[in-house]
């Protein structure tokens, strides 16, 4: 069957040692790594016979990752990063040329070679940071934005440097290449924005119409690929081309669908990389040369992350992001395989510089979800012995604040919360790194402490040691962690609650001591099923009793055995007993005009009268004279019996019996 077979056996190997990697705690992607190894030319036995055949395969897959990138991208999200990225990044890879030239020129190589190191490793993985990034559940948080930005332009950059290299005996020759290439590159942005804003809308605009699934996702793979092959032809980067083309359709109305069809084609197809990556590692010559692999590992390793840290520091970004950046971006990415083919091709670099680097690289990207999965221990570490962050308090009473609420974030969330704690006459602070969203709270009148919350020295000048409750509004774990653990250092009593985008945070929440976690998510799908439910006409005891099983069911790990047997037991016995409900009174009711004392409600039905929504306003707990009226909308509680006799009573006859869906 050929490369059918091939296929075949990468897929079920993958499958196995993935499924084996996660189930020790490992990423998916060492999985498909292993697998590579395992059916690699190098290792024996069972082998993949068509190994140029599955590489090109993997092509597919780096372009099918950058157009689904670029379909959750957005220009906008490129503006608080594009200074490290446009600026940064050309100095990052000078400077990471500099240091593989004098690793070269200290393992005895020429100058050229170790120039030719020096532009191997100056590249990161963008296909392993993504993976990475997705797994970690770390996209969408500004160091994931910083790294993006950055390895979108060392993409860039691989057309320069494939131009310059090879012409360092004579730098003059290149210039003209270069130069072209730069022009082809504008033109190509240029036309893809010009053409691709109006063209594929359209085109996507008229396949939604025929109704096709198929053909939508033929339409959108085939402009993924078309784009990135037309780039190709002219001497671009294949995945810069499908990542513009994916950028291009998520400004159209069609980005989150066209995203939601190429996840599973993408996944198979960086499947292929993956494992092609695997395939090209040689253990003999690993075992061979592995004192100067090691060297190169550690050297380029160590190096490039603090440069990586460095720079961003120098950008100014602050808390998790340098550290997260350095831990990241630190290994030799998959275009430095294309970059070294050009240079053995072209006989600037020998056959033992292409595996050594080749072996290095492969070892880095193994290393990569290891080393970045240590961010939040060592970002915590970090912040226990760092007092440096700044620090600026505004509208914070000069007396200090005693019994408060401590709010970590500033965003709409921190801001809404804060208002409504303001309101009903409760002392708040809010602690926000960023500028921009300290200065708005401010101007509503707010305590705001400028200030990255996880830092102790912070958290002191917020008083959380004298808090009552500490809100922990970002959903950046490493951060909501660090937070957490110092607030509760100062102040072991404090309540903290926390929000989190992943339920399978909740354990490590609760090791922490975090009293309470909110899953947004969640949330909505809860509601959207509670709603579902009344408009299916289930009653309003069994949607909530619903409700409350599914939230049971999910926080099951966050509480402790007893806690939680003592809590469902508690719960089923109020759920026995009473539950609220609310009755619309008609202007036909028999108690509309009438007092509740008159009634005698309690004495006549069991049931009591808890609230009353008159007008949109709610009384609650309303006395003996109050007088019901027309379009009330009254709450009871009481049995099902005490409920059923208040119904009785306060309908007219021949009405239907007006209850309402609210709980």
């Amino acid at each position: 069957m050929g490369i059918a077979t091939d296929i075949i056996l990468l897929v079920v190997a993958s499958f196995g040692c993935g499924l084996l990697l996660q189930r020790l705690g490992q990423p998916v992607i060492l999985g498909y790594i292993a697998a590579g190894i395992i059916l690699g030319p190098h290792t024996g036995g069972l082998t993949v016979s068509n190994i140029h055949e599955i590489e090109r395969l993997a092509e597919i897959g780096v372009a099918l990752l950058l157009f689904a990138l670029g379909l959750e991208f957005s220009l906008k999200d490129l503006k608080p990063v594009r200074k490290i990225a446009l600026i940064g990044t050309p100095i990052q890879m000078l400077l990471t040329i500099g240091l593989g030239w004098g690793i070269g020129l200290s393992m005895g190589w020429d100058w050229k070679s170790s120039i030719w190191l020096g532009g191997l490793v100056s590249l990161s993985s963008t296909m392993v940071i993504l993976k990475t990034l997705m797994n970690q559940d770390r996209l969408g948080t500004l160091s994931s934005k910083v790294m993006i930005g950055m390895l979108i332009v060392q993409d860039l950059a691989v057309v320069p440097l494939m131009v310059i290299l090879p012409q360092m005996s004579d730098p003059t020759s290149g210039l003209p290449a270069l130069g072209m290439a730069a022009l082809k590159a504008a033109g190509f942005i240029a036309a893809m924005i010009l053409l691709g804003t109006r063209l594929l809308p359209l085109l996507l605009a008229y396949i939604a119409k025929i109704g096709s699934r198929e053909l939508f996702l033929l339409a959108i793979t085939a402009i993924g690929l078309g784009v990135g092959y037309v780039t190709h032809l002219a001497g671009l980067s294949f995945a810069f081309g499908a990542f513009v083309a994916g950028m291009v359709l998520s400004e159209s109305d069609f980005g989150h669908q066209a995203l939601s069809d190429i996840v599973p084609l993408r996944d198979l197809f960086s499947l292929l990389f993956f494992a092609s990556v695997g395939m090209l590692l040689d253990p003999v010559f690993l075992m061979d040369h592995i004192g100067q692999i090691v060297v190169i590992v550690l050297a380029v390793g160590i190096g490039k992350g603090l440069i990586f840290v460095v720079l961003a520091k120098i950008f100014k970004y602050g808390r998790v992001v340098p550290l997260a950046v350095g831990l990241g971006m630190f290994q030799i990415g998959e275009f430095s395989f294309v970059l070294a083919g050009v240079g053995v091709s072209t006989g600037s670099i020998g056959t033992d510089l292409y595996s050594l680097v080749l072996s290095a690289s492969i070892v880095t990207m193994i290393l990569t979800p290891l080393v970045s999965g240590q961010t939040a221990r060592l970002y915590s570490r970090s912040k226990r012995r760092s007092r440096d962050e700044p620090l600026k308090l505004m509208n914070v009473p000069d007396e200090g604040l005693r019994k408060h609420v401590v709010i970590a974030g500033a965003g709409r969330i921190g801001s809404q919360v804060a208002q409504v704690l303001q309101r009903i006459g409760s002392q708040v602070v809010l602690i926000d790194i960023d500028h921009g969203r300290a200065e708005k709270v401010r101007l509503l009148g707010l305590p705001v402490i400028y200030g990255d919350a996880s830092h102790e020295v912070v958290l002191e000048a917020a008083g959380v040691s004298d808090a009552l409750v500490l809100l922990v509004t970002t959903p950046d774990m490493v951060v909501s962690r660090a937070t957490a653990v110092n607030a509760r250092r100062v102040n072991p009593e404090l309540r903290v609650l926390a929000r989190t985008s992943d339920a399978r945070f909740l354990s490590v929440f609760k090791e922490i001591g975090v009293t309470d976690v909110v899953l947004p998510e969640f949330e909505a799908a809860l509601e959207m099923t509670r709603l579902c439910l009344l408009h299916l006409q289930i009653p309003a005891t069994e949607v909530e009793r619903q409700a409350g099983l599914l939230r049971r069911e999910l926080l099951a790990p966050f509480l402790n055995e007893a806690q939680e047997h003592k809590t469902l037991a508690q719960l089923r016995s109020a759920e026995r007993q009473f539950d609220l409900q609310w009755i619309r009174l008609s202007e036909m009711s028999p108690v509309v005009s009438r007092s509740i004392s008159e009634l005698m409600v309690r004495k006549t039905s069991g049931a009591s009268v808890v609230g009353v929504i008159r007008d949109d306003a709610l009384v609650a707990n309303p006395d003996a004279e109050f007088r019901f009226q027309a379009d009330d909308l009254v709450g009871i509680i009481g049995t099902d019996g005490a409920r059923d006799s208040f119904m009785a009573m306060a309908v007219a006859p021949d009405v239907t019996t007006p209850v309402d869906d609210r709980t």
